[in-house]
């Protein structure tokens, strides 16, 4: 009916500004913006990962799993399977795709307005398009590279504990079987004692109670051996679990080879290093530099935002072209003063908790140093002076026995001392083993080999926590 009443001309008039105004439309729609170096940076990191971690979306092929290879493989393996290092990957590829959302302008409107009384006396198609505030797409665009460096630091952080966790499981499963051994050694030198004392109670030089002794000995040594056995069963499922396989999966098999964490513990650089590389401290800082986006994006609300529009009036000849402008008017000073407030407190309670994850390094580091010394100490004093002088005394208190000089229980005791200091060493190399490997994945934050290609995102920079200027 409305179209009825346009004359052919103006109906050509309208089709053709209607043209023009949905062309215009799609050629916005086909524009790109000019991405702000951060989002530069961030693209360049995501995909350097991506190339070795996952190349076009797909997991690469998983290395082969054998007893007779390197540990370097089981950890390239956890690390390309673990289903908690692939959810943190893709949170750090959204967020950094996030970036080009946020410094984008918004999408432009196509308008229609009409004049209608008995016929219609105006038909006006248009096109609007938004533009927010001199600097808001920047501020914006940097809180969202400061969101996904964070993420970064959250996948580095799943990568070193994933690697820490199957570490911690390889070490203690290589030691459960040196413990066995030690126990099963002891329990052969039982068996011969045993025997000993069978020969001397047979020739009347002791009673029969000394046997009993090497046999109740025996008995719980056996008992013992079980108990550590059986204690494999979890370990090798927390083995499993860090190289991502589900229970449902074959049992991996167990590296052959004790490959010790290789770390230069006499060097100076090593606190210095850990403040540089930790990815928890790293994610702080990250979390402080968004805190400060967000600041200066709080002040950017008292920036009006502007839309720009044109109308074409179909109806009129010639064709009326009508432009508008529109300005957004920031006048609720109490709202902008509330976000600058929150931004604000935000970015001080980011600085407090990257004052306090500094104070827990430290501390943290402390403890594992101690641990490492405390554990080396041990091991030289076991290894060069006290396992010596126990076999020894063995070697003597046998000797004695058979002499007649020194009862069994004093045998059976030098056995227990040797037992106890077999198994201490052990302990100690697994604290020492256990110590390095914690310094370097989860303090020094020194990535597996075999991992995708880690290191800070090129677009970090160091943060200063007591820095209180005002953007």
């Amino acid at each position: 009916m409305f179209m009825n009443s346009l004359e052919p001309g103006k109906l050509c008039q309208l089709a053709v500004v209607s043209v023009c105004l949905v062309l215009g439309g799609l050629v916005l729609t086909s524009c790109k913006g000019i991405p702000p170096e951060s989002e530069k940076a961030a693209r360049e990191n995501l995909n350097r990962v991506a190339g070795t971690y996952r190349p076009q979306n797909q997991r690469p092929p998983l290395p082969t799993l054998e007893t007779n290879a390197g540990l370097g493989n089981f950890l390239s393996f956890a690390v390309l399977n673990q289903p908690q290092i692939e959810a943190a990957y893709f949170d750090w590829a959204a967020s950094v795709q996030r970036i080009t959302r946020e410094r984008s302008l918004p999408d432009p409107r196509l308008t229609f307005e009409s004049d209608i009384a008995d016929v219609v006396k105006s038909l006006m198609p248009g096109l609007t398009m938004d533009f927010p505030g001199p600097g808001k797409l920047k501020a914006a665009a940097n809180v969202a590279a400061a969101e996904s460096e964070m993420k970064y630091f959250a996948f580095e952080s799943s990568v070193l504990q994933t690697a820490f966790a199957l570490k911690k499981a390889y070490y203690q499963l290589h030691f459960l079987d040196a413990k066995v051994g030690v126990n099963q050694q002891t329990l052969d030198l039982l068996a011969d004692l045993e025997k000993l004392a069978r020969t001397q109670n047979e020739v009347g030089k002791v009673t029969l109670q000394d046997v009993l002794r090497a046999q109740i000995e025996q008995d719980r040594l056996t008992t013992e051996i079980e108990n550590l056995k059986d204690s494999r069963s979890p370990l090798l499922a927390q083995f499993k679990a860090a190289l991502g396989l589900t229970m449902e999966q074959t049992n991996p098999p167990i590296p052959q080879q004790l490959e010790s964490t290789p770390l230069d513990f006499s060097s100076d650089q090593l606190w210095a290093t850990a403040r540089a590389r930790n990815p928890r401290l790293k994610a702080m800082e990250a979390e402080v530099r968004r805190a400060e986006a967000s600041l200066r994006l709080a002040y950017k609300a008292r920036v009006p935002d502007f839309s720009v529009g044109l109308e074409a009036d179909a109806k009129a000849s010639p064709v009326v072209y009508t432009p508008q402008l529109s300005v957004t008017l920031p006048v609720w000073r109490d709202k902008t003063q509330a976000e600058m407030a929150a931004a604000q407190a935000g970015r001080r309670a980011a600085e407090a908790r990257l004052s306090a994850e500094q104070i827990a390094l430290a501390v943290e580091f402390a403890e594992k140093a101690f641990l490492f010394r405390e554990a080396s100490r041990t091991l030289e004093l076991l290894t060069e002076r006290l396992l010596p002088k126990a076999r020894q005394s063995l070697d003597v208190a046998r000797a004695a026995y058979l002499s007649g000089r020194l009862d069994f229980l004093n045998l059976i005791d030098a056995e227990r001392t040797l037992l106890g200091f077999q198994l201490t060493e052990v302990e100690a190399r697994t604290q020492r083993e256990l110590a390095l490997a914690e310094l370097s994945l989860l303090i020094l934050g020194q990535p597996p080999a075999g991992a995708p290609g880690l290191n800070p995102p090129s677009n970090s920079s160091s943060t200063n926590p007591n820095r209180r200027n005002e953007p």
